[in-house]
């Protein structure tokens, strides 16, 4: 005991110093980047103020021109702001403005060794930035930002260097003097052999490292200790990360190395149709795919769908399996075949004339049939199957989309008990009272319930199934934590908002806005400065195409001003023509929009252009381009991704999101300007104020609602999912080992 307390003390002196030592090495370096950092955002700044301050300027407001950047200080990083027109001119400033920096010597500070200021606030960074002008061509703008959280951080990076040096040296003393016990004892048994004569004429049996139970309590709990540091550590960084296909793509390969990704939904993400001699590929207007298509494209992987393009079945391989994308294949898509009889009773059918109407409340009766649901049974098992013969391994990550699907995780999870499933309801989940008129409940539950993760769009539709969940089944429900325990199988249920990809796609934003802009209008006839609204919807009676047009209408009672001058452009992707329901509902659209336009068009260019066809998004995303304001009028919607698509377009920070205050996304985009579309009057203010909006509020209201779609992207959402996926299985292998029971 004395040898090791001999060895272990001046070890941990050692690393105490050491953790000393390159404390000060990781300050400057920490500095450095901080600095540079502090510089880069410096000119960003600079680039955002350059317009309003001249704007400013030119109209001789320096009083503005100070308010605005008292304003600006409120960042808790920018201690100070000012502007000089000439070497000799005053300085418009900020009242916290150190007395040191005037216009007279501004040279000093463009040093990079000039750049920090003392203060009794602490350590301050001032950057000098070009801001001139044809009128003032000297101009320069001074952004002095308060660096003391750089100060709090280095007290933190110290104290964490020095916890970590002290455990590193807890663990090799541990771990030394572990190893001399048994190597004194082992030396000690040789030279006893050695005196028995027993090393000099035969090899001694080599006996079994001593069992040594007194370490496993130690071992266990540390392995624990570990494994919730790790989680900690990954939750602090992950709102710290920049999410991208990148970012997700390291963090599957560190988190889910060699893992088996499978996801499943039934529309796929490319279709191959037959054009004469032509085989042509296309990728459906569809949110779902939308935001799944680029995270196959990071993680890679399969896709099980179904195969319902004319020439899907003409390009794969024997295994129903075909290489996408064409042009840069990334992972496989796995068709399933369904019989006309099958899409007929599982999709049209039980889907989207009984679930689809039931969970979004649209006022469209659901209607239940004996023989779809046995379609939608038969479907599902084939699409297990399916499943079953694409995963590689036992236990495959499997992302199950959208309600098509409502058996399809306990029938996985019946042929691959080791699977982790992550079930993804795209539209709303509805009360329990709602959701009590499906006859097959407690089926559609059960189905669920084999889900390791169960995600929705919101809190609220989390809410309204561990309520329905509840009423209907016999499991323990857990409130606190969201999880469902039910036939000895514990679900998770989980809010994951969906998003898009961030950045857009640069051929999407390709042709500048005024390109966009001029063609546009030329394409329709309209007048180079007419007023433009879009909307891109799918043809459905659930996204509120006839309260759109009413509002439109009312609009121009309301402000005949906008008659002629104004024209709304409806983008509508047919879908489900074989459903009464849809027939019935594309007959009103076009009525209401010839109604319309006849009532309005004396006057000018025609209020509506009703464009029921199918747009590529290249296409879609030059008229979010070109357009005023964009107009999302769900009746209900689980997100609705048209909105955030919109705020992604707009790189130029102009144009007017209006959306329903009933969809997932209105949650999201405060700055949206939102409105109960069932409300005419209401919709029609909002439109006027959305034509009327000022430029620069535009620019405010675009900024923000962009930050968030950047921040909160479709990696993100899938990368959250994942990780979760992630944790269980490790918590699944940790609990499943001999001997361990769960906390």
């Amino acid at each position: 005991m004395r040898l090791s307390l001999r060895f272990v003390l001046p070890l941990l002196l050692v690393l105490a110093g050491i953790a000393y030592a390159v404390a000060p090495l990781i300050d400057r370096l920490t500095l450095s980047w901080f600095v540079r950092d502090l510089d880069s955002r410096s000119s960003l700044i600079a680039s955002t103020f350059q317009e309003p301050l001249q704007e400013q300027l030119a109209a001789g407001k320096k009083a503005k021109i100070t308010e605005f950047f008292n304003r600006v200080t409120q960042d808790e990083r920018i201690f100070a702001v000012g502007y000089c027109a000439t070497p000799t001119a005053p300085m418009l400033a900020s009242y916290q403005l150190p007395a040191q920096i005037r216009c007279d010597n501004l040279d000093r500070w463009n040093a990079p060794s000039d750049h920090l200021l003392p203060s009794a606030q602490g350590p301050l960074h001032v950057a000098v930035k070009p801001m001139g002008t044809e009128a003032v061509p000297t101009g320069q703008l001074v952004v002095v930002h308060d660096m003391s959280f750089i100060t709090r951080r280095s007290e933190e990076t110290k104290r964490y260097l020095f916890y970590v040096f002290m455990a590193l040296g807890a663990a090799v003393s541990l771990i030394t003097v572990i190893v001399a016990q048994l190597s004194w004892r082992g030396w000690m048994a040789g030279v006893r052999a050695l005196l028995r004569g027993e090393g000099l004429l035969r090899r001694p049996e080599i006996s079994a490292p001593p069992d040594l139970p007194g370490f496993k309590p130690i071992a266990r709990d540390l392995q624990r200790l570990i494994s919730e540091l790790e989680a900690e550590t990954r939750a602090r960084d992950e709102s710290q990360l920049t999410w991208t296909a990148e970012t997700l793509r390291t963090i599957l390969h560190g988190e889910l190395r060699g893992e088996d990704v499978i996801v499943v939904s039934n529309r796929e993400p490319y279709i191959h149709q037959r054009r004469g001699e032509r085989i042509e590929v296309h990728r459906p207007a569809s949110g779902l795919v939308t935001a799944l298509e680029p995270i196959m494209r990071a993680c890679s992987g399969t896709w099980v769908a179904h195969g319902s393009g004319s020439a899907d079945a003409e390009v794969v391989d024997k295994n129903d399996r075909v290489a996408v994308p064409p042009e840069n294949p990334a992972y496989h898509i796995r068709r399933v075949w369904l019989t006309p009889e099958e899409e007929a009773g599982y999709y049209y059918g039980f889907s989207n004339e009984g679930l689809w109407p039931l969970c979004h409340i649209a006022h469209v009766r659901p209607i239940f049939r004996s023989s779809d649901w046995t379609q939608y049974v038969a479907v599902n098992r084939k699409f297990a199957k399916a499943v079953v013969s694409e995963a590689k391994t036992k236990n495959p990550i499997v992302l199950v989309q959208d309600y098509h699907f409502a058996l399809l995780p306990k029938m996985i999870h019946d042929e691959l008990p080791d699977a982790t499933i992550i079930s993804f309801w795209h539209i709303p989940w509805p009360n329990p009272e709602s959701f009590a008129i499906c006859p097959w409940r407690e089926e559609i539950l059960a189905g669920m319930l084999g889900s390791s993760i169960m995600g929705f769009h919101t809190q609220s539709h989390c809410n309204n199934f561990v309520d329905t969940v509840d009423r209907f089944l016999e499991a323990r429900v857990d409130r606190e934590s969201f999880n469902v325990s039910f036939g000895g199988k514990l679900t998770a249920v989980r809010r994951y908002p969906i998003s898009i990809a961030w950045p857009p796609d640069p051929e999407l934003l390709q042709k500048t806005v005024p390109d966009c802009r001029s063609h546009i209008r030329q394409l329709n006839d309209l007048p180079p400065e007419h007023k433009l609204g879009i909307g891109v919807d799918r043809l459905d009676y659930t996204k509120g195409i006839l309260e759109r047009f009413r509002a439109i209408e009312r609009l121009l009672e309301l402000n005949p001003n906008w008659i002629g001058h104004f024209t709304f452009v409806q983008i509508a992707a047919p879908t489900r023509t074989g459903i009464d329901e849809y027939q019935h509902h594309e007959a009103q659209v076009r009525a209401l929009a010839a109604r319309i336009n006849a009532r309005f068009r004396s006057r000018g260019p025609a209020p509506i252009l009703l464009k029921i066809e199918q747009h590529a998004p290249p296409q879609v995303y030059e008229y979010f381009r070109a357009a005023d304001l964009c107009f999302v009028s769900s009746l209900h919607d689980g997100m609705n991704l048209v909105a955030k698509e919109f705020v992604a377009a707009r790189d130029d920070e102009r144009g007017v999101l209006v959306l329903s205050e009933f969809t997932g996304a209105a949650r999201e985009l405060p700055e949206a300007l939102t409105v109960n579309p069932y409300d005419a009057d209401q919709c029609a203010a909002a439109l006027h104020l959305a034509l009327s909006m000022p430029e620069a509020e535009q620019r405010d209201r675009m900024r923000l609602m962009r930050g968030l779609v950047a921040e909160f992207n479709v990696f993100r959402w899938a990368g959250r999912m994942l990780l979760d996926a992630a944790t269980k299985r490790r918590r699944s292998r940790v609990t499943d080992q001999p001997g361990t029971s769960p906390l």
